[in-house]
This record gives C-alpha cells, sequence and structure tokens, in this order.
C-alpha cells in the first residue's frame, strides 16, 4: 500500500512539473549519474581487491599463488549468488537483451548490486574476464527498476534501460560516443529521434562522472608514432580477414565449452572442473591472468616482453618461430580461459578478453610481416586488431571503431579501423550468423533485432490472443449431440476433444451442412466421421512469428491452441492482424 501511495505521488509530481518528453530526458540524466556511480565502484573494488592480493603475489611464488587465486575467486563469487543473492545472476549483456526480448524490459532489483560484488570477486582475483558486461547489468538494472518505479510503459522502461547500457560503457571505458553507439547498434530495437537525446544525456553524464572520479585519462595509452600511409591499405584489410577468423574462433570455441559445461547440473561440480582446467591454463601461459589491461597497453608500444617475464617459456622470444608459436597459444588459450571462468561461477565481460585477442592478433601480424622485410608499423596493427575483433564478436562495427579510437585516443587511424573492422565483421558474419551474446537467444527464438516488424511479433504472445467461446464435442457423440451444441453456438468451427482434453480434430459448419437436418442419422451418425485434424496447429509457448507464418501457410482464419496436446481454444487471424496493429502504432509513435 505504501509503495503504491508513493507511486501515486510520483506519477501526480511527474505530470505538474516534467511532462512528455522532459521527464524522460530529466530521468536519462539520472540513470547517467547512478551508473556513472556504479562503474565508479565497480572498478574501486575490483582495484581495492587487486591491490590487496599484488602485495602477497610477487616474488618467486607468484607462479603458485596465480593457480590458486582465480578458482578462490570464483568459490567466492559462486558462494556469494547461492547463499547470500540466491538468485542466478545473468551475463551482463545477454541478460539485457533477454530482459527485453521475453521479459518486459523487467531486471530484477537484485541485479542493481548482485553483478557488481560477483564480478569484483571473480576478474579481482584474476579470473580472465572483464568488467563491462557486469556494469552493462548493473546499468540495465538501475534502467529497468527506475521505470517500474515510475510506472513507465513498455517502450519507455526500454529507452531507460538503454540508456542505462549506453552509460555503462560510457562511464567503464571513458567513451561517450561508444556508449551511444553500443546502445543503437547492439540493445536498442528501433531508434526515434525523439530516443537520441536521452541517450545523449545519459552517455555524457555518466561519462563526466567517471572523469570526476577516475580521471580523464585514456584506458589504453597510445601514440601514433607512424602514421596510416595508402600504400599499405592492403595489410589492415588482412588484418580485418585474420582478426574476422578469430572472431568465429572465439565463437565457436565459447559456445562449444560452454555447451559442454551446461550439460553438468552440480554447481560444485561444474566449479571443481572449469575452475582447475582455468587454474593449469593460467599456471601454464600466466598472461592470461586477470583482464591483461597491462598486456594490451604494451602491445599497443610494440612490446611483447610481459607475454614472457617469469615464464617457463621465457627464452622463446629470442627464436621467430618460438615467439610466433607463444603468441598463436596466448592467443588461442584466451577464449579457452574466458570460457572456464564463466563456466566456474564467475561473472564478467567478454570485450576486455577480445581486445586482448586482438591486439596479440594484430601485433603478431605486424611482427610476421616485419620478419618478411615489410615495414609497417606493429604498434598500429595491434590497435586496429583490437577494433577488428570486437567488432566480429560482437558483431558491432560502430560500436569497434569508436571504442577503440576513443580508449586510446587513436583518430588518426580511424581510416585502417573503419576498414579492419568493416572486414573482420563481414568475415565473422559469412561463418556465425549470430553474435557471442546472441546466439543462444536466436537459438531459442527470443532475439531481438533492428527489424521492427519480427520484433512486435516476439513481443505478442499466444496465451494472450486466445479465444475460448468456441464448444467443444466429443468423438463419441452422435451428429444429434452435434446438432444441439450448434444451436447454441455463434461459431462455425466446433473442436472435437476427448474426455481427458486431448484435441483429435475439428468439425466444420461448412461441412456437414448438407446432412444437419437429416433426422435419421442423428442416432447413426458419429462425430467421429465427421471430424478431420487440421494441418496446423499451435502450441500455447509457440513464437507469434511462427503462428503467423503458420496462418500465411493454411490460408485458415482459425487455428487450434493446444498445450502438450490438450485443447486449450483457438487463435484468430483477425483478432492477431488487429494486436499487431496496435503494438505497431505504439512503437511507431514518437
Amino acid at each position: 500500500m505504501a509503495n503504491k501511495n508513493f507511486q501515486e505521488r510520483i506519477g501526480l509530481l511527474r505530470m505538474k512539473y516534467l511532462s512528455g518528453h522532459r521527464f524522460l530526458f530529466f530521468m536519462a540524466g539520472f540513470v547517467g549519474l547512478a551508473v556513472g556511480l556504479a562503474a565508479v565502484i565497480i572498478k574501486n573494488l575490483v582495484h581495492l581487491i587487486q591491490e590487496l592480493l599484488s602485495r602477497g603475489i610477487e616474488g618467486e611464488f607468484r607462479s603458485y599463488l596465480i593457480f590458486i587465486l582465480p578458482i578462490s575467486g570464483i568459490t567466492l563469487a559462486v558462494i556469494f549468488i547461492k547463499y547470500i543473492n540466491r538468485n542466478p545472476v545473468r551475463h551482463g549483456i545477454p541478460g539485457v537483451l533477454f530482459a527485453i526480448s521475453r521479459n518486459n524490459a523487467i531486471m530484477r532489483a537484485h541485479n542493481l548490486y548482485s553483478s557488481v560484488i560477483s564480478s569484483a570477486l571473480t576478474v579481482g582475483f584474476g579470473g580472465s574476464v572483464g568488467l563491462e558486461g557486469p556494469t552493462v547489468a548493473t546499468g540495465g538494472a538501475i534502467g529497468s527498476n527506475f521505470g517500474r518505479v515510475f510506472n513507465l510503459n513498455y517502450k519507455e522502461v526500454t529507452l531507460l534501460l538503454s540508456c542505462a547500457c549506453a552509460g555503462a560503457m560510457s562511464a567503464i571505458f571513458k567513451a561517450p560516443i561508444a556508449g551511444i553507439v553500443f546502445a543503437m547498434e547492439v540493445i536498442m530495437l528501433d531508434l526515434t529521434m525523439w530516443a537520441m537525446l536521452p541517450l545523449l544525456i545519459a552517455s555524457a553524464t555518466a561519462a563526466l562522472t567517471s572523469y570526476m572520479f577516475l580521471g580523464q585519462n585514456v584506458l589504453y595509452t597510445f601514440r601514433v608514432m607512424e602514421p596510416f600511409q595508402m600504400n599499405q591499405i592492403h595489410y589492415y584489410l588482412l588484418l580485418g580477414v585474420i582478426t574476422g577468423l578469430g572472431s568465429v574462433y572465439f565463437t565457436k570455441v565459447y559456445n562449444w565449452i560452454s555447451g559442454i559445461f551446461d550439460r553438468i547440473d552440480h554447481t560444485w561440480k561444474r566449479l571443481l572442473i572449469a575452475g582447475g582446467l582455468l587454474s593449469v591454463i593460467i599456471f601454464l601461459l600466466p598472461p592470461l591472468y586477470g583482464e591483461g589491461y597491462e598486456i594490451v597497453n604494451q602491445s599497443l608500444k610494440g612490446d611483447f616482453s610481459q607475454l614472457f617475464q617469469g615464464t617457463l617459456y621465457e627464452n622463446w622470444e629470442n627464436s621467430f618461430l618460438m615467439l610466433v608459436i607463444s603468441f598463436l597459444l596466448i592467443i588461442g588459450f584466451k577464449v579457452v580461459a574466458t570460457t572456464l571462468t564463466f563456466a566456474a561461477g564467475g561473472i564478467g565481460g567478454i570485450f576486455a578478453p577480445s581486445l586482448f585477442m586482438g591486439a596479440n592478433l594484430g601485433l603478431l601480424a605486424g611482427i610476421v610481416l616485419n620478419q618478411f622485410g615489410v615495414d609497417v608499423s606493429i604498434s598500429n596493427m595491434a590497435l586496429v586488431g583490437m577494433g577488428g575483433m570486437i567488432a566480429g564478436v560482437i558483431h558491432a562495427p560502430l560500436t569497434a571503431i569508436f571504442l577503440v579510437a576513443e580508449i586510446s585516443s587513436g583518430y588518426e587511424l580511424f581510416m585502417p579501423l573503419i576498414l579492419a573492422s568493416t572486414i573482420s565483421y563481414a568475415t565473422a558474419k559469412y561463418f556465425v550468423s549470430n553474435s557471442v551474446y546472441t546466439i543462444q537467444l536466436a537459438k531459442r527464438g527470443e532475439l531481438m533485432t533492428h527489424h521492427k516488424d519480427r520484433n512486435i511479433l516476439l513481443l505478442m504472445n499466444v496465451s494472450e490472443l486466445i479465444e475460448t467461446n468456441f464448444r467443444t464435442i466429443r468423438p463419441d457423440e452422435t451428429l444429434g449431440d452435434l446438432v444441439k451444441v450448434i444451436t447454441k453456438s455463434s461459431r462455425n468451427i466446433f473442436p472435437v476433444v476427448k474426455e481427458d482434453g486431448q484435441f483429435v480434430g475439428i468439425v466444420k459448419l461448412d461441412d456437414i451442412r448438407h446432412i444437419m437436418f437429416d433426422q435419421e442419422r442423428y442416432g447413426t451418425t458419429f462425430v467421429k466421421e465427421l471430424m478431420f485434424m487440421p494441418d496446423y496447429t499451435v502450441n500455447i509457448n509457440e513464437q507469434m512469428e511462427q503462428v503467423a507464418s503458420k496462418f500465411t501457410k493454411s490460408g485458415r482464419y482459425n487455428i487450434a491452441v493446444v498445450d502438450d496436446g490438450k485443447y486449450v481454444g483457438f487463435l484468430s487471424r483477425a483478432k492477431v492482424f488487429s494486436s499487431y496493429r496496435e503494438m505497431l502504432k505504439h512503437f511507431s509513435d514518437d
């Protein structure tokens, strides 16, 4: 009751002072501020944990300590999720996309803090993932729950959720333009002009908040020592193909390993196996410990010494062949370490692993070209490789271009970034139709896209459109019984249902009109002789896009709805089309 009164008071204040779009502009700023603070908190928590742990992992025992730290952090995260939070914590961006597509843009309140705590434990202890996914999840929860408090409709809540995601990307990477582009390219269903200003407000506010607490320095320190030259364009196009294929490798390995561990139901068994494998991999390849920002920064300077310091293969960098093998092992096993971190129960994001792989792929390509006498900047190749990898992994080339340019101040390399990111995206798209974020949603038919018609059909539920005023008849009843049912019905279709509710067919009035007044047949003709099973039925959990296809293929105006074979009711073409028109009008209204 108190909550209802609070919402009523908020509604009155909103109508009095902030009507129309002005309220959403105000809310966008408020959400941006909240998300910016969330990004500051999550970063500082991770840095605090890393600072405390770093005092104990230096020296001769470092290799042995980083063997146990990642699995320790993931164990703490699992304990928090299982016994304190007591709700599953979805992975950042897929969780936001699921909320938009299948949960009316509602994210549960625990997401306001659960992703922050669980990801801080995962990443702070050296899990091979990033922070952007949990920050986006936290931001999405802030936008979604603000929308619920102020009793906004689905379209407005979705916009606030998108503003929060833009703000999260803007704050965590200090990249306000990339945040806006990310929301447009990955999160938003249908961008209209009135939605642009809230996105701008949220992204700018979040970035300013991040600047205030974390400073204005860029995430990756990069200086263009050699400007882009037109006669080197084909090398960047080649790098686009290489990072595109690397993105395909990332996506396929991620899904393959995830699929294996998804079949293990026991939480602790999954933690033990995946966490144990992760520890072994990090022990053998120490550069895979943690987010890898320091290694990426060194790569952008053309320095790969950190990949070898204190490792079992420390002397390999003196041999070109062994150097290439080392790079391939580190790049190839990064996605394995990332996926095992998730499989064990850790929470994090895939932007940082993608940037790590992209930087080292670009660096390796530059080293190989230099070895064969091609004079190309290896630091430039490393930077452009980051953009190509992001574009291919998340299927968002514009986000990749602006993100890499902003986080490194590498705007002088805008043209090679555009070329490599576009080619990488096209290459990855050729082999994998959905990104690593959306592939599971697409398999379940729950993926929102920028195709408005499909989105509206996805938002429509079969259960909300079922008509139940059809009179049923049993198959063992007679024509006389059927005529009695017909006289009490306003419909011309009669579902035939067994005593246990099983749907076995229909009788159409037009099919029996010629015999329905022949009283001699009332006791001798049975319904089972008059019925037929239609070519198409609809399951109550079926997606509306499939339903629309069945109406088109069958040419029918009514199709029976069943639930595990039991009769539920009918869907009518007219009601489905009417509902579609109403939703289309709502989503097209500026």
